[in-house]
């Protein structure tokens, strides 16, 4: 039997009018409320150059789940991200990825390693997002939701894994799209009348930068050789004329120091390190030759340089909850592990790289950071002089991305608190505190607080509450109405309606609130089995909704075809035995908080 891909990404007009839909019927975005919305500080300037290119904030989603498709990029930016990492797309774009593939029960694990559509398809979701964002940069009725001006930001490719993949045309025309979207822009265009609504039409003709991005971040998967890294780096400076970040591996450390801080300091006994990854990995000094080559090799040709700390971590899968045998430590853990990395390379590359205390030498080896970044550690990270400091892991937590705007708040409040107006000005006082109490720098200041004071927040003891849970199995309809489903999806695949009691149909229907999934939205990651409190898996068991009748047809179960009926009513089928649950369904999908798009175009 044909199967059907893991993810239908929605078109950009359907889009557009789920944005002025939800705006319409309960003030949201994706589900984002507006209270989560990102306002800049008057009086804080948190903005940093990422490889001489301006950006509003010094965060945003690490490339992962999180940047991988338009409602994804767009939540992240309303949420305050100004840098955003996208997924990393290779030649081979027809994986099949075993699910679960997410398991963030206590620190953080995944065996999702690559983008899951196809390359095509990558530029289409990453130019959607581009072109949506520039339209609600200008939309009148968000403007005081966002502080005005929300600000630049840039879009950064990640590419991998090998030469020949990325010399490949699919890889190498991907690039050039980036490069210069105004095709694709153009033939996008027209779906912006395509919304259903009609509410941002007035948009359709205005001017969309064509040049999404012109810098790469390079994920080269574990074993690359240096020479491999080398070449590819040469290649897409010189082929692409891009800007190159080199994504670095934790096995950087050696074996013995990641088994210190790991089994040691951490106490996490139960994490499996593979020796082999470490013997076949980029070593250590090795890395330091190689940096300093790379980073000399672009800005003789007129470009810029850097690095980012850290990759995951691969290990022994010993939960067997995921089905891979090997799996990609994250979180916590890994935040330890890139701070101790990137201590070991400011102690080697003195004034080489852009931090404080070596950019006064000349240092122009930018470093970004990706690695158990959360609200109480994000200022300290910054302070190390990283730009930026890109997240994953706590946006897979509860709340989701509603958890950026809080972070940079913590943030502005830090910097405010000191008398700082800027990050500059914040991160020389930092340094300057640091070498007071007896380091180096920001970065060996950070790495003591992370063995020491603040241990507590990356050992074993510290990360081992399980997720919240009720012995009762969870059903169609009716649950706890924790709304963790709708938080900690990536993709935005989850909704809400509330139950309106008022209304006698649904008398026997428990609950407050009910809880949907737009499936062609759902890639079946586990991470709402995960955080859901009660027993069952919420992407199965709650109403599972179509928009695309093939992939209706192609799927197993209880299921729903979801059409416009009369009078632009919602109208639905079913299949899989779901029959009888229909007039529930229709009910509660024609509500007032009903379903959150407009399907005049949907046939």
């Amino acid at each position: 039997m044909e199967s059907a891909p893991p993810l239908t990404p929605m078109s950009l007009g359907t889009l557009l009018g789920r944005v002025a839909h939800e705006w319409a019927t309960r003030k949201r975005i994706f589900d984002l409320p507006t209270a989560r919305f990102w306002q800049p500080s008057d009086d804080v300037d948190l903005s940093f150059e990422f490889l001489g290119r301006p950006a509003a904030t010094p965060i945003g989603p690490a490339a992962g789940p999180h940047s991988q498709m338009a409602q994804n990029i767009v939540l992240a930016w309303l949420g305050g991200s100004r840098l955003f990492e996208l997924k990393t797309v290779q030649v081979l774009d027809d994986l099949v990825i075993q699910r679960p593939c997410i398991d963030m029960q206590t620190i953080g694990y995944n065996i999702e390693w690559s983008q899951e559509l196809l390359v095509h398809e990558s530029v289409e979701e990453y130019v959607k997002a581009w072109m949506i964002i520039e339209i609600l940069r200008q939309w009148e009725p968000l403007r005081e939701f966002v502080g005005g001006d929300p600000g630049p930001h840039v879009f950064d490719m990640s590419v991998g894994y090998d030469l020949a993949g990325i010399r490949s045309e699919k890889v190498a025309g991907f690039i050039r799209a980036m490069h210069d979207a105004s095709d694709e822009i153009e033939r996008l265009r027209p779906a912006i009348r395509a919304d259903p609504t009609g509410t941002f039409a007035e948009f359709a003709d205005i001017e969309i930068p064509s040049t999404i991005s012109t810098s790469v971040t390079l994920s080269t998967f574990h074993g690359c050789p240096p020479d491999e890294i080398e070449s590819i780096t040469k290649h897409l400076v010189d082929e692409h004329d891009l800007d190159v970040i080199v994504k670095l591996n934790p096995t950087l450390l050696g074996f013995d120091r990641v088994d210190e801080i790991i089994h040691g300091t951490l106490g996490y006994g139960d994490v499996r390190l593979s020796r082999q990854a470490f013997d076949d990995d980029l070593q250590f000094e090795r890395a330091i030759t190689l940096i300093g080559e790379l980073n000399d090799y672009a800005r003789e040709r007129g470009h810029r340089f850097g690095i980012k700390l850290t990759n995951t971590l691969v290990v022994d899968n010993h939960k067997h909850w995921m089905p891979d045998d090997t799996m990609y430590l994250s979180g916590a853990p890994l935040h330890v592990l890139a701070t101790a990395l990137l201590d070991r390379l400011a102690a080697a590359l003195p004034g080489q790289l852009m931090l404080p205390g070596h950019e006064e030498n000349g240092g122009d080896i930018q470093v970004s950071f990706s690695a158990g970044v959360t609200k109480e550690n994000l200022a300290d990270t910054i302070a190390m002089g990283v730009r930026p400091a890109t997240i994953c892991s706590d946006l897979l937590q509860p709340g989701g991305y509603g958890r950026l705007a809080p972070m940079l708040n913590a943030l502005t409040e830090t910097v405010r608190a000191v008398g700082d107006t800027d990050l500059a000005g914040w991160r020389a006082r930092r340094l300057t505190v640091a070498v007071g109490a007896g380091h180096r720098d920001g970065a060996a200041a950070h790495l003591a607080d992370v063995l020491g004071p603040d241990l507590e927040r990356y050992e074993l003891a510290g990360n081992s509450k399980l997720p919240r849970a009720v012995d009762h199995d969870l059903e169609m309809w009716g649950c706890v109405a924790c709304n963790f489903c709708v938080t900690v999806c990536p993709n935005d695949a989850f909704f809400k309606v509330p139950t309106p009691k008022d209304d006698e149909r649904f008398a026997e229907v428990d609950g407050r609130q009910q809880y949907f999934v737009l499936s062609e939205l759902c890639n079946e990651c586990g991470n709402c089995l995960t955080f859901c409190p009660e027993h069952g898996d919420p992407a199965m068991i709650k109403p599972r909704l179509y928009l695309e009748r093939d992939r209706f047809e192609l799927a197993e179960g209880k299921r729903f075809f979801v059409h416009a009926g009369e009078h632009g009513a919602v109208a639905a089928t079913a299949a899989g035995g779901a029959d009888e649950d229909v007039p529930t369904l229709i009910a509660l999908l024609n509500a007032a908080e009903g379903l959150p798009l407009a399907l005049a175009d949907q046939g």
